[in-house]
Protein backbone atom coordinates (compact mmCIF):
# COMPACT_ATOMS: atom_id res chain seq x y z
CA UNK A 1 0.00 0.00 0.00
CA UNK A 2 1.43 3.74 -1.05
CA UNK A 3 2.10 6.05 2.09
CA UNK A 4 0.77 9.81 1.50
CA UNK A 5 2.28 12.43 3.39
CA UNK A 6 -0.12 14.60 4.38
CA UNK A 7 0.87 17.94 6.59
CA UNK A 8 -2.19 19.83 8.65
CA UNK A 9 -2.28 23.09 10.80
CA UNK A 10 -4.00 23.94 13.39
CA UNK A 11 -3.97 27.85 13.46
CA UNK A 12 -5.46 29.08 16.98
CA UNK A 13 -6.48 33.34 17.33
CA UNK A 14 -6.08 35.19 20.08
CA UNK A 15 -9.42 33.94 21.51
CA UNK A 16 -8.17 30.18 21.21
CA UNK A 17 -10.07 28.97 18.21
CA UNK A 18 -9.23 26.79 15.28
CA UNK A 19 -9.28 27.25 11.72
CA UNK A 20 -10.95 24.87 9.57
CA UNK A 21 -11.29 25.12 5.67
CA UNK A 22 -14.18 22.84 3.71
CA UNK A 23 -12.77 20.88 1.12
CA UNK A 24 -14.58 22.85 -2.00
CA UNK A 25 -16.67 20.77 -4.60
CA UNK A 26 -14.66 18.58 -7.22
CA UNK A 27 -12.52 17.84 -4.52
CA UNK A 28 -12.18 14.11 -3.14
CA UNK A 29 -14.28 14.02 0.31
CA UNK A 30 -15.71 17.47 -1.21
CA UNK A 31 -17.79 19.35 1.89
CA UNK A 32 -16.01 18.17 4.46
CA UNK A 33 -14.26 20.15 6.77
CA UNK A 34 -10.20 19.88 7.54
CA UNK A 35 -7.10 21.28 9.14
CA UNK A 36 -5.49 23.61 6.67
CA UNK A 37 -2.55 21.51 4.54
CA UNK A 38 -1.30 19.35 1.82
CA UNK A 39 0.89 16.57 0.21
CA UNK A 40 4.46 17.08 0.95
CA UNK A 41 6.79 18.14 -2.48
CA UNK A 42 9.68 14.82 -3.40
CA UNK A 43 12.21 16.08 -0.81
CA UNK A 44 10.30 18.51 1.07
CA UNK A 45 10.41 19.07 5.22
CA UNK A 46 6.88 18.79 6.87
CA UNK A 47 7.67 22.03 8.02
CA UNK A 48 8.37 23.30 4.76
CA UNK A 49 4.73 22.13 3.33
CA UNK A 50 2.70 23.31 6.12
CA UNK A 51 4.63 26.69 5.66
CA UNK A 52 4.03 26.19 1.24
CA UNK A 53 -0.01 25.14 1.60
CA UNK A 54 -0.32 28.10 4.77
CA UNK A 55 0.33 30.84 1.92
CA UNK A 56 -1.55 28.80 -1.42
CA UNK A 57 -4.57 27.99 0.75
CA UNK A 58 -4.89 30.94 3.01
CA UNK A 59 -2.39 33.49 1.89
CA UNK A 60 -0.30 33.89 5.06
CA UNK A 61 3.14 34.03 5.94
CA UNK A 62 4.02 31.25 8.67
CA UNK A 63 8.20 30.62 9.44
CA UNK A 64 9.13 27.23 10.55
CA UNK A 65 9.62 28.48 13.90
CA UNK A 66 5.76 29.43 14.38
CA UNK A 67 4.89 25.48 13.68
CA UNK A 68 4.61 23.42 16.80
CA UNK A 69 4.31 19.75 16.42
CA UNK A 70 1.43 18.53 19.01
CA UNK A 71 0.08 14.92 17.29
CA UNK A 72 -0.09 12.51 14.06
CA UNK A 73 -2.66 10.73 12.47
CA UNK A 74 -2.14 7.46 10.85
CA UNK A 75 -4.94 6.51 8.83
CA UNK A 76 -6.17 3.31 6.18
CA UNK A 77 -7.32 4.63 2.87
CA UNK A 78 -8.70 1.99 0.46
CA UNK A 79 -5.67 3.16 -1.78
CA UNK A 80 -3.31 4.47 0.48
CA UNK A 81 -2.26 4.81 3.90
CA UNK A 82 -2.10 8.51 5.11
CA UNK A 83 0.40 9.71 7.14
CA UNK A 84 -0.60 13.50 8.82
CA UNK A 85 1.72 15.75 11.39
CA UNK A 86 -0.41 18.20 12.57
CA UNK A 87 1.17 21.53 13.98
CA UNK A 88 -0.28 24.15 16.31
CA UNK A 89 0.47 27.87 14.80
CA UNK A 90 -0.31 30.87 16.85
CA UNK A 91 1.22 33.63 14.83
CA UNK A 92 1.21 34.25 10.95
CA UNK A 93 1.62 37.31 9.05
CA UNK A 94 -1.55 38.27 7.14
CA UNK A 95 -5.34 37.97 7.11
CA UNK A 96 -6.20 34.69 6.44
CA UNK A 97 -7.84 34.61 2.64
CA UNK A 98 -9.12 31.12 1.42
CA UNK A 99 -7.90 31.32 -2.56
CA UNK A 100 -9.24 27.93 -3.29
CA UNK A 101 -13.12 28.66 -3.21
CA UNK A 102 -13.14 27.14 0.20
CA UNK A 103 -15.09 28.29 3.19
CA UNK A 104 -12.81 28.82 6.29
CA UNK A 105 -14.63 28.93 10.13
CA UNK A 106 -12.92 29.51 13.45
CA UNK A 107 -14.33 27.68 16.21
CA UNK A 108 -13.77 26.40 19.33
CA UNK A 109 -11.35 22.86 19.78
CA UNK A 110 -14.42 21.15 22.00
CA UNK A 111 -16.80 22.24 19.08
CA UNK A 112 -14.77 20.30 16.41
CA UNK A 113 -16.77 16.97 16.68
CA UNK A 114 -19.74 18.91 15.71
CA UNK A 115 -18.20 19.43 11.93
CA UNK A 116 -17.93 16.14 9.16
CA UNK A 117 -14.66 15.37 8.88
CA UNK A 118 -12.09 13.15 6.72
CA UNK A 119 -11.75 10.15 9.05
CA UNK A 120 -7.87 10.68 9.35
CA UNK A 121 -8.63 14.42 10.87
CA UNK A 122 -11.13 12.90 13.62
CA UNK A 123 -8.02 11.46 15.53
CA UNK A 124 -6.44 15.17 15.85
CA UNK A 125 -9.56 16.67 17.45
CA UNK A 126 -9.05 15.23 21.01
CA UNK A 127 -5.33 16.53 21.64
CA UNK A 128 -6.47 20.05 20.20
CA UNK A 129 -8.95 20.24 22.84
CA UNK A 130 -6.35 18.84 25.67
CA UNK A 131 -4.01 21.63 24.10
CA UNK A 132 -7.11 24.54 24.16
CA UNK A 133 -9.92 23.41 26.53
Amino acid sequence: MRLLIVVAAALVDADNRVLIAQRPPGKQLAGLWEFPGGKLHEGERPEDAAIRELAEELGIVVEASWLTPLAFASHAYEDFHLLMPLYVCRRWQGLVTPSEGQAVRWTRARDLHTYEMPPADVPLIAPLIDLLG
